[in-house]
């Protein structure tokens, strides 16, 4: 059976369903991540006022409609990653309405995702993340401080930028040689820090207190690794990411090629080069599901080709012409 649409948050333009509201409610008691949540919601929320435009509440969409949507999304110049995630954000709308019966039917049963090439993801070479770090440590005071082990954190271990700035200070264990980190889903995972990383979060440690907000300190801010007087009471993604682009200008690297994402990228580029192997790459990235971990796979590509021209007997025999 088919519900009608009620009143919910704004979003793109239009008030989204009710329905909408609620399958957003409900990955929040799962546990989802709050970005995630957002990201849902605002892909949600544009295809609401498409087919509200149809006079069609989102629940009540065609398989027509839909299809519609995903062909305006390609004619307005929207990236295929962009579409894909879009039907994956109505994929798992519509299968929550079919779990709920509140439609007999998912129609996005049978549509097939957009064809996306292969994406190589952007990092940065060894000798520039050298640059990034030989920057970061001229730096004087407590900013220099926590500049430098934020970077050595990120290149260390390829967490997140939600996962880095939010780190508790209890995910430190006691004798600064790993960090307990609180992934997607709500899933722990241990990575390890290096000796330039742990050196740098001690040296970090000793100036910690001073980012604690004076006058009325949240528990938060307390309890936090990076803590500030954001809302959340840590560092927030967008300052980190503000800082990175500074440092980049000072490192005489392009700022629009260095972000926490692209030295998430750098490490897990650089790790696979030196030998890592794809599940002990995808335990640390903690990914889900290794084919997400396999995008990296460019550098096993490069490696492999190396080894063949420098250990293969016949790489060194000219052709004969």
């Amino acid at each position: 059976m088919n519900a009608g649409s009620g009143s919910g948050k704004s979003g793109a333009g239009a008030p989204a369903s009710l329905h909408v509201e609620t399958f957003l409610d409900k990955l929040a008691a799962e546990g989802a991540a709050k970005n995630t949540i957002e990201s849902y919601g605002r892909d949600l929320r544009h295809f609401s006022a498409f087919a509200q435009a149809r006079r069609r509440a989102p629940e009540d969409a065609t398989q027509t409609i839909i299809r519609q949507y995903l062909k305006s999304l390609s004619e307005a110049g929207m990236a295929p990653s962009t579409s894909a995630r879009r039907l994956s954000a109505l994929r798992q709308f519509f299968r929550f309405l079919y779990a709920e019966r509140v439609r007999g039917d998912d129609p996005t049963a049978a549509l097939d995702s957009p064809r996306q090439g292969r994406r190589i993801p952007k990092f940065l070479s060894e000798a520039e993340v050298d640059c990034l770090l030989a920057a970061a440590k001229t730096r004087l005071g407590r900013n220099g401080l926590r500049l430098v082990a934020l970077l050595e954190i990120l290149y260390a271990t390829g967490l997140r930028v939600s996962e880095l700035v939010g780190l508790p200070l209890s995910a430190l264990s006691r004798d600064g040689v790993m960090l307990v980190v609180r992934g997607k889903g709500d899933k722990e995972r241990m990575v390890p820090l290096n000796e330039p990383a742990k050196d740098a979060v001690d040296a970090y440690l000793a100036v910690r207190e001073t980012f604690i907000p004076k006058g009325r300190i949240s528990a938060s801010a307390r309890n936090r690794l990076f803590p500030s007087r954001s809302r959340d009471g840590h560092l927030t993604r967008a300052r980190l990411a503000q800082l990175l682009k500074d440092l980049a200008i000072e490192a005489g690297l392009p700022p629009n090629r260095v972000s926490p994402h692209v030295l998430r990228h750098s490490f897990a580029s650089h790790l696979l080069a030196h030998g890592a192997d794809l599940r002990s790459l995808q335990q640390m990235l903690g990914h889900a599901d290794i084919a997400t971990t396999q995008i990296y796979t460019h550098v096993l590509d490069e490696r492999l080709k190396a080894l063949v021209n420098e250990a293969h007997p016949l790489a060194q025999i000219p052709l004969k012409k």
